[in-house]
């Protein structure tokens, strides 16, 4: 059926077939992340290694996002988003009965494919399903349902690995992708996206190949250093193949992207943010386990529990802070978050060794707060830009900024922690950066925490000159 046709009194019926794809997606990524110390020790591995469990399925959404939401735009998203859920369901099955770090990190791959089909396009289903006045209150909730995974990934993750194995956190998932595939299939609406739409083939394979370059030359910098002659090759070839596909998008008539869309400064504001509030976060989420299991000494069940203080903070306000912009508009609450967050970041500064449970907890929750204040809007107000045939793109460009921003920001904040640590550890340092003294490895974490509160005050200032020019702009229509 045509776009302009879907019933609204079955949102929440769209609402919970989508749920069940975000959930699905995040409680796999926050189940994963609370397992990283485990699987050094059962596999007898690195922790160079053992990122790739997380990298690998996150180069896999970030190189794929954009193709998939254009696809999407021209074939339609329900199948899609169906058969999104099957490869996924597929690949945990694979994931859970792998023994070896290199086939567990090729198996997440193949799941991360499945991932991007549902994650490029939950957004765009859920904008075309709702009236545009409750907008915020759509993507506000599925913030929360976002929570709901991430509070429920590292608490069941820690109890599975405590009580059976590390293998159950991908079996896990298997319910869940079943009963989410009956419910897109019978809830989401098919509509007709616009006619004689082409595929941009040659903009999908530069697109590809840059955004490679670019994640693995970030990866592998901080095991060469970024002065290695590999990690300049890379570099170079981001720079060559994002050039090409810059001036492919300026020459076709159908290209992956509008690059018009950019020149709305307040559009691209939001997603430079929204960028760098996802490479805060994601760094915080990689080596928080860490510190919690390796200096404060926390079994893999506490770890989970105490990880679950930001997203059951932020699924508590991100619907509220949703139906508020709904009515007094996005800037506002979005600006009000990042500076909530920046307080957060700048408290972790404190943590040490002697940091109680309830000190973790109190130095978090502003972080958690923050972020659910900050999301909502900033989605909002992207999404809000986008015409109905470009709902995939547009989605799928805010979800590409999500995992290129967790992607750099565990190669990077992890970096940076592991050159701390190798700084404060001196000739210690050859156990590696996780076996390092507890104090080398919290003095890393407060100049860490130090970098992220500098990288956040700049979003901040940015958000608070947006205001003002929209501010600005209003006052000119009304004069």
């Amino acid at each position: 059926m045509d776009s302009s046709e879907i019933d609204y009194s079955r949102k929440w019926h769209v609402m919970a077939a989508v749920g069940m794809g975000i959930f699905l997606a995040t409680i796999d990524g926050s189940i994963v992340n609370v397992a990283l110390p485990t699987l050094v020790r059962e596999m007898d591995t690195q922790f160079a290694v053992v990122q790739w469990v997380v990298l690998s399925y996150l180069l896999t959404l970030a190189t794929l996002m954009l193709s998939i939401g254009r696809l999407a735009d021209i074939i339609g998203k329900k199948s899609i988003y169906a058969s999104g859920f099957v490869v996924f369901t597929i690949g945990s099955l694979l994931c859970g009965f792998e023994k070896t770090i290199y086939w567990l990190i090729a198996f997440r791959v193949f799941q991360g494919v499945g991932a991007v089909m549902m994650i490029a396009l939950g957004m765009g289903i859920l904008t075309e399903a709702f009236p545009p006045k409750e907008r915020g209150k759509a993507l506000g909730t599925s913030g929360a349902i976002v929570s709901i995974g991430i509070i429920l990934g590292p608490t069941l993750g820690g109890i599975l690995i405590d009580a059976l194995s590390w293998h159950w956190i991908f079996f896990v998932n298997i319910p869940v992708g079943i009963i989410g595939t009956i419910m897109v299939i019978k809830f989401v609406p098919r509509t007709s996206p616009a006619k004689g739409q082409r595929f941009d083939f040659a903009g999908a394979v530069t697109l590809f190949i840059s955004m490679l370059a670019f994640l693995l030359a970030f990866t592998f910098g901080q095991k060469f250093g970024f002065s290695d002659y590999k990690i300049i090759m890379l570099f170079s070839t981001w720079f060559l193949f994002f050039t090409l596909f810059l001036i492919s998008q300026l020459k076709i008539k159908q290209p992956m992207i509008e690059l018009g869309i950019f020149r709305n400064s307040l559009f691209s504001i939001n997603l430079f943010t929204g960028f760098i509030t996802f490479i805060s976060s994601a760094g915080v989420v990689l080596l928080m386990p860490f510190y919690l299991e390796n200096v404060l000494k926390y079994n893999p069940s506490h770890v989970g529990l105490l990880l679950a203080v930001v997203p059951i903070s932020a699924g508590i306000f991100s619907p509220f802070s949703g139906m508020l912009s709904d009515r007094v508009g996005t800037r506002k609450i979005a600006s009000a978050g990042l500076l909530i967050l920046l307080i957060g970041y700048i408290s972790l500064i404190t943590l040490n060794e002697q940091t109680t449970a309830l000190g973790y907890i109190l130095r978090f929750l502003p972080v958690g707060i923050g972020i659910g204040v900050f999301q909502s809007p900033n989605n909002s107000a992207i999404m809000g830009v986008a015409p109905k045939e470009k709902l995939g793109i547009i989605s799928s460009l805010l979800s590409t900024t999500r995992t290129l921003g967790q992607t750099s920001g565990i190669a990077v904040i992890g970096a940076f922690w592991a050159f701390r640590t190798a700084a404060y550890a001196g000739a210690s340092f050859g156990r590696g950066a996780m076996r390092a003294d507890s104090s080398a490895q919290v003095g890393a974490l407060k100049d860490t925490f130090t970098a992220v509160a500098i990288i956040m005050s700049l979003a901040f200032l940015l958000s608070i000159w947006a205001l003002i020019q929209e501010r600005m702009q209003t006052n000119r229509v009304q004069a």
